[in-house]
């Protein structure tokens, strides 16, 4: 009676030590380089091939010490597939909770403001953690699987950081940067002057990635805006070399000349009338606002002063002076 006594007793102290000891373990730091390791749960695994496919990507996590905490903590069934990063600092219990709320290693591509449509799409077909699934698609096929408004798709995604899951759809990345656009776009719309000569939206995002391209300087967006709204108001034809670029396509290798500027595009702002038919860049939240909220300005031209900013003029006679000077290095009285 005293032996049984005394296993019982032994068998609650080693029951007790066995569960301090386990629960130490769970928050315990595991031993991750300074690299994060990568894993990926497949779906469809139950809490066991999860353990063993983290172990065999390098984890160093004891599999069957992982199974039991997730089973006696009832997150066995609530592990999810992805992909992941384990850092150094990560405890088995966190790294369990990491797994149950899904929070998958992030990648990010940057679209620049600027950038054309086809820059935009040659930077998400080149990312290697993306999942190509719109490689083989048009540019009017991707726009059918993301718009049923847009037909063009230049213009109609917002520059920005996208942060994504390793292994990630690229079409995930065009409808999240299309939606942000129309956000913003349909933002600054409503806080429009209702006597902008804008019929719809779109219009004013032609302009949006027209004062995109035509500077570098944020602070002069507004001015540049200021004068195309003149120029629309009066009829003044926009003549913005641009447009003549994007409409020359391939045909442009860096220079553009007095040729090209005759040669008639539907974007060529030289020889027709208005705005372009679709946007020419994809314009960032400066020259959205820029084209919405224009300089109230009497400016009807503008050069470059050679450094960055633009000289202003009110006339022809002031501009050609202006040009000349700024242009040509010719001072006239």
């Amino acid at each position: 009676m005293a032996l049984i006594k005394k296993l019982l007793v032994t068998g609650v102290i080693v029951s007790v030590a066995a569960a301090s000891g386990f629960a130490w373990w769970t928050k315990q730091a595991l031993p991750v380089p300074a690299t994060p390791i990568e894993f990926t749960i497949n779906p469809g695994s139950g809490v066991a091939a999860s353990a063993q496919q983290m172990a065999a990507a390098g984890v160093p996590v004891n599999p069957a010490l992982f199974a039991l905490l997730a089973r006696l903590t009832g997150d066995a069934g609530r592990i999810k597939a992805g992909s992941y990063e384990l850092k150094p600092g990560a405890t088995p219990r966190s790294l369990l909770t990491q797994l149950v709320r899904g929070e998958f290693a992030q990648e990010a591509v940057t679209i620049i403001e600027g950038w054309s449509f086809r820059q935009m799409r040659q930077a998400i077909s080149s990312h290697t953690r993306l999942k190509h699934d719109t490689v083989k698609l048009t540019d009017a096929e991707l726009m059918a699987k993301i718009s049923t408004e847009y037909k063009d798709p230049e213009g109609l995604f917002f520059p920005d950081t996208y942060l994504f899951a390793k292994g990630s759809s690229e079409i995930e990345i065009y409808r999240r940067a299309h939606q942000a656009m129309l956000e913003h776009l349909n933002a600054a719309w409503e806080k429009r002057n209702k006597e902008l000569p804008y019929k719809t939206p779109y219009e004013a995002l032609i302009m949006a990635s027209i004062v995109e391209k035509e500077t570098g300087q944020k602070s002069e967006r507004t001015m540049i805006a200021g004068v195309f709204v003149n120029r629309l108001r009066t009829g003044m034809l926009l003549q913005t070399d641009p447009t003549v670029i994007y409409g020359m396509g391939d045909a442009f290798v860096g220079k553009i000349g007095k040729k090209d500027l005759l040669t008639d595009t539907p974007y060529n702002t030289y020889t027709r009338g208005g705005l372009p038919p679709t946007p020419i860049s994809l314009p960032g939240l400066q020259s959205l606002h820029a084209a919405l909220e224009p300089a109230e300005t009497p400016a009807l031209y503008f050069v470059s002063r050679g450094d960055g900013t633009s000289q202003f003029s009110n006339n022809l006679p002031d501009h050609n002076r202006a040009v000349n000077r700024y242009q040509r290095g010719i001072t006239t009285q």
